[in-house]
């Protein structure tokens, strides 16, 4: 099988100025807005003046780029410590719109845009969908959850920058999805990667063929999702795979996209975001190509200037390729904070799907179940079974997964598939960890 061809990249009258820039082009770029965001945060943001004072830097010490690395980390509950506004460094009137986070794990963190910030997002989601092979006149299907969730209005104002047409579905009402994907004939779709495979099984549920539609390109963000899945989506649907990253607190979707020219590594929009990659434990910086966990300082904000933002995503930093200037990041393998120990072995929930949807007869659908017996760490892996596995498969493929989990991850694990349909579907970030200890 081969994914509908799209050419090889947009026509350079697409591509915006400073995808045209030069290494040190985008350098002096970056120093010079950099200098800028600083001194708006710390001249209207009493949190970073508090935190820079008792650091002993300020906005005049940073003479280069490398001098970052001499503030200090802002984190999810330096933001939430300011709810709802204290974060904010322009007065409420200057203020167009706020998002927030989920907060399912505490206060949610708020974000303000002005009028000059949902421009630059939408310009950067525009950028992002032309990198993923959108063009205008396509029809783009936004099936992210609009609302304060930052996905669905941040796709939506992209695709209409990019000159292309919006449907504004949301997430939810899957067989309507199926109906509107099949009378509209979209030739985007922008969901998770967990929603999108939910809405894949309700084609087939259906009797339409997922491959037989007009989707050329999925964008798909918002959760850790593997080549494994990637596979899997561009086979069942005959489309183009693309990730795209972004998070609330640094503006959204829209901060790094992968181009469907490369699909290797999501390039960062830096003259926007600037990226670090520190050690998870120290904090030091790590040299490019290192792995560690991706900071983000926000260049050109003005609501919500972020400087140092911890995101806790585990990656690496790589250079350019088919947007030379823009150094990629690795597809997100996994967070710091979602990270599983499971008798004194690191776990994360990409590692378990990737065995599994490398195991016959097992359906990209899976929990896992965390539990004690005495004081010991029980983890038992929950998968689907695909339609039409008879029992002696179920059985066999059990036992794959139990012995590929224990080869390759170094953990004893229970395995057990479920009947088609019977695990939870997402219609927005899956829910892959139960923990019951």
């Amino acid at each position: 099988m081969t994914t509908r061809r799209l050419g090889d990249g947009p026509p350079k009258d697409l591509l915006d100025p400073a995808e045209r820039m030069s290494l040190d082009e985008l350098r002096a770029t970056q120093l010079t807005r950099l200098r800028a965001s600083l001194r708006h945060a710390y001249d209207n943001v009493e949190g970073y003046r508090r935190a820079w004072d008792a650091a002993g830097v300020a906005p005049q010490d940073l003479r280069s780029l490398d001098d970052l690395a001499l503030f200090p980390f802002t984190t999810k509950e330096d933001l939430r410590s300011g709810y709802p506004f204290g974060r904010f460094a322009v007065p409420m009137e200057r203020v167009r719109r706020v998002h927030a986070s989920s907060g399912t794990t505490g206060q949610p963190t708020v974000v303000g845009y002005t009028e000059a910030d949902l421009s630059m997002w939408a310009d950067v989601m525009a950028r992002s969908i032309r990198a993923a092979g959108g063009r205008p006149g396509h029809k783009v299907h936004v099936a992210y959850g609009y609302g304060l969730f930052t996905g669905g209005l941040g796709a939506h104002a992209g695709a209409e920058r990019a000159g292309c047409v919006v449907i504004p579905v949301s997430s939810g009402m899957t067989a309507r999805q199926v109906r509107l994907i099949c009378d509209f004939q979209p030739e985007i779709i922008m969901v998770t990667p967990s929603y999108m495979l939910t809405i894949v099984d309700e084609f087939e549920r259906q009797g339409i063929d997922p491959a037989s539609t007009s989707l050329r390109v999925g964008v798909f963000g918002a959760e850790p999702w593997t080549e494994a899945m990637r596979t899997e989506i561009e086979a069942r649907l005959d489309i183009h795979a693309v990730d795209i990253y972004g998070l609330s607190e640094v503006i959204g979707p829209g901060v790094a996209q992968e181009c469907v020219e490369s699909k290797d590594g999501l390039h960062v929009w830096e003259d926007h975001f600037y990226p670090e990659i520190v050690d998870p434990e120290t904090g030091a910086v790590l040299p490019e190509g290192a792995e560690g966990e991706l900071v983000f300082t926000s260049l050109t904000k003005e609501a919500l200037p972020i400087v140092r933002y911890r995101t806790r995503d585990l990656t690496r930093l790589l250079p350019g390729t088919a947007r030379p200037a823009f150094r990629r990041m690795e597809k997100i393998t996994g967070r710091s904070d979602d990270m599983l120990i499971v008798r004194g072995v690191n776990v994360f929930p990409t590692q378990i799907e990737e065995i599994l949807l490398r195991t016959e007869h097992v359906a990209p659908h899976f929990q896992l179940r965390l539990s004690l017996a005495g004081r010991l760490d029980q983890l038992e892996v929950i998968a689907e079974a695909r339609t039409g596995t008879d029992a002696a498969q179920r059985e066999a493929a059990e036992d794959a997964i139990a012995a590929a989990v224990k080869e390759n991850i170094g953990i004893a694990v229970t395995a057990r598939l479920a009947e088609p349909g019977t695990l939870e579907r997402s219609v927005g970030k899956a829910r892959r960890v139960l923990d019951e200890r």
